[in-house]
């Protein structure tokens, strides 16, 4: 497919202005861009290429490996169920649902083999799922069995009115009390794998703290979300400089190897679909986590 650029905006770089004209994802064109998939004048390009008036630019697209998932026995620890949600106490490195290079063994392979019964909101491929939390965080998740369920779900997290609590071991000593970071966080420019506090095409972010004990190179926190972006408790927490210990993407040195990092959902409250009555769960910390938070206490 061929497009002829016309009245273009000043300094407008190939990657900003495909995603408007093909509707994709910044990710998804720079991939196209890296594999050469997409030409400008006949000759492959850069992401910071600017477009001129007159370019042609060619644009042939992969065929995309669509993901499926397929029910996996696997050991999931449900804290509660009824006809309309389960409540899933995940485990240390369980990604929430399959995605391309992780097709197995994910929480959503496990949920299928436990219930035939899961909303289908959001596809084959994250029946039931209504929020995430990162593979190496542990803690409280909510699932629903009926589209109904995820969308009365969905929305009390959209309106902020879900009760969300982690627990957190961070590097450094905090001085104050509480505390409130609020900074807008969207992709990484230098690594479109990680998040960051950014004023570009970021979304606001907000995240509240309390410290429950001080030692002598690490605080451990409460903390709760305002709003749930990518990785927002990990990349904040780094932000202010005290990053999550054995976070292997923002947390700097790991102390045990193998382990996730020490960042807990330990409370998770929502008003129920049926019977709209407001339930709270809560959950002890892991032993990964509190094996390392033992190695700091006797420092």
């Amino acid at each position: 497919m061929q497009y002829k650029v016309n009245n273009i905006v000043e300094d407008e770089r190939i990657d900003n202005y495909l995603m408007k004209i093909l509707n994709k994802s910044r990710t998804k064109v720079q991939e196209l861009i890296k594999s050469k998939n997409i030409l400008v004048n006949s000759h492959s390009t850069k992401n910071s290429y600017i477009i001129k008036e007159n370019d042609i630019i060619e644009v042939n697209e992969i065929e995309e490996k669509q993901i499926t998932a397929s029910p996996e026995k696997i050991d999931l620890n449900i804290v509660y169920e009824d006809d309309d949600i389960i409540v899933v106490n995940k485990q240390n490195g369980l990604v929430v649902h399959p995605a391309p290079g992780n097709p197995s063994g994910t929480l959503v392979n496990g949920l299928m083999y436990h219930s035939k019964n899961l909303s289908k909101v959001n596809g084959e491929f994250r029946p039931g799922i209504v929020h995430r939390i990162d593979a190496y965080t542990t803690g409280l998740l909510v699932i629903a069995k009926n589209d109904y369920a995820h969308e009365f779900l969905a929305k009390q997290l959209e309106e902020k009115t879900t009760h969300r609590k982690y627990v957190a071991l961070v590097w450094g000593v905090i001085k104050n009390d509480t505390g409130t970071i609020d900074a807008p966080i969207g992709r990484d420019k230098k690594d479109r794998k990680k998040m960051s506090v950014t004023s570009e095409n970021s979304k606001d972010a907000i995240t509240h703290f309390k410290v429950l004990e001080r030692y002598k190179n690490a605080t451990l926190i409460e903390l709760q979300l305002e709003t749930g972006r990518t990785h927002q408790i990990r990349v904040h927490m780094n932000y202010i400089g005290y990053p999550i210990v054995n976070d292997p993407v923002y947390g700097g040195r790991k102390i045990i190897d193998n382990t996730g990092q020490c960042l807990h959902a330990k409370e998770l409250g929502f008003i129920h679909p049926t019977t709209k009555k407001y339930m709270c769960f809560d959950s002890e910390l892991p032993n990964e986590f509190v094996n390392i938070l033992n190695i700091f206490k006797e420092e």
